[in-house]
């Protein structure tokens, strides 16, 4: 699918224009274009990267392979950038959605494979008010990723709640959940993965907040600058929710192995304590039980011996405090 947007002076004049419509208003100077591209077919790919805007191929093949990491190119013409938004649930836990941009003077092209609310939000901004963000291209690729990394708040809120929920299993529950050790390396990946995805855009939007690249517009530095202070916030979010949890981890590992040293010292104690009754038993079996008839009541005897025995060891294993 091709969305696409034409302003002058901060106004939307045309929008959703086919191939030929949009050669023309690129050819006109004065006119800025946003493009993006959801979903597009091969065809439209190369009539907008190629036929339309030119796009180096070295950026049109980033743009269309998947990359893990984010980036920025300078092709002097334009600012080539790939940036990832962020989504976690418990259904599908974190995930990650590639959102690509080639940045120009008078255009911004756009290219993702996943509905992005990021765009969502753009869209209906130039609905609603378009002049804030239109009257410059760099203005609307720092709203896009402004509120690209504004939608990582809730996802550092949802991995909060999945790390108390784990601090309530190991602090509040008596019993150590045998599933815990699964959670704890599930959020130890997605924070893994946050902060892989967080440090490298922030690096990108370091680049663009310092004003290396022309293209940038020097009002702009100070938004990109806030920008960056938000990626550090949250990079050190991630870093506290990781000590929190190997926190966590560490305590949930000395109470599971309490746990089982107290089950060892119950099972020890019940052999110290029924030791002497079987040897007890076996000694009346083999030696008592063929002169019972001469010993009066020998099996009283040998219950009461087994009585006093285990009797006088618990006693002894509380004066030591064992018990």
């Amino acid at each position: 699918m091709i969305r696409s947007f034409v302003f002058n002076d901060g106004k939307v004049v045309a929008s959703n224009l086919d191939t030929d419509a949009l050669r023309l208003v690129r050819a006109d100077k004065g006119l800025l274009i946003w493009v993006d591209l959801f979903e597009p077919t091969p065809e439209e790919t190369t009539s907008i990267l190629e036929d339309v805007f030119s796009f180096h191929p070295l950026a049109i093949e980033d743009c269309l392979s998947v990359s893990r990491y984010p980036k920025i190119e300078d092709y002097e013409d334009y600012l080539f950038l790939v940036m990832h938004a962020v989504a976690f649930n418990k259904e599908e836990q974190f995930r990650t959605t590639e959102l690509d941009f080639f940045i120009g003077k008078s255009f911004l092209v756009t290219h993702h494979s996943e509905p992005l609310s990021t765009v969502t939000s753009a869209i209906e901004r130039i609905q609603k008010n378009p002049t804030a963000i239109t009257r410059g291209m760099d203005r609307l690729a720092h709203f896009l990723l402004d509120t690209m990394v504004d939608a990582y708040q809730p996802v550092l809120k949802d991995l909060t709640q999945e790390i108390r929920a784990l601090e309530d299993i190991v602090f509040i529950s008596n019993q150590a959940d045998s599933n815990a050790i699964r959670d704890f390396r599930d959020r130890k990946n997605e924070l893994s993965d946050l902060q892989q995805i967080v440090r490298p855009q922030r690096d990108v939007v370091n680049r663009l907040a310092r004003g290396e690249f022309k293209l940038v517009r020097p009002v702009l530095l100070p938004y990109f600058r806030d920008l960056l202070s938000n990626l550090n916030r949250i990079d050190n979010t991630a870093t506290s929710l990781n000590d929190q949890l190997y926190l966590t981890l560490d305590v949930f590992l000395n109470k599971a192995s309490y746990q089982t040293n107290e089950v060892i010292k119950i099972l020890t104690l019940l052999i110290a304590i029924l030791t002497p009754t079987v040897i007890i038993g076996i000694s009346y079996a083999e030696y008592l039980a063929p002169l019972a008839h001469r010993v009066p009541h020998a099996n009283l005897l040998a219950l009461a011996l087994n009585i006093l025995t285990a009797a006088a060891l618990v006693y002894w294993f509380k004066r030591k405090r064992w018990i």
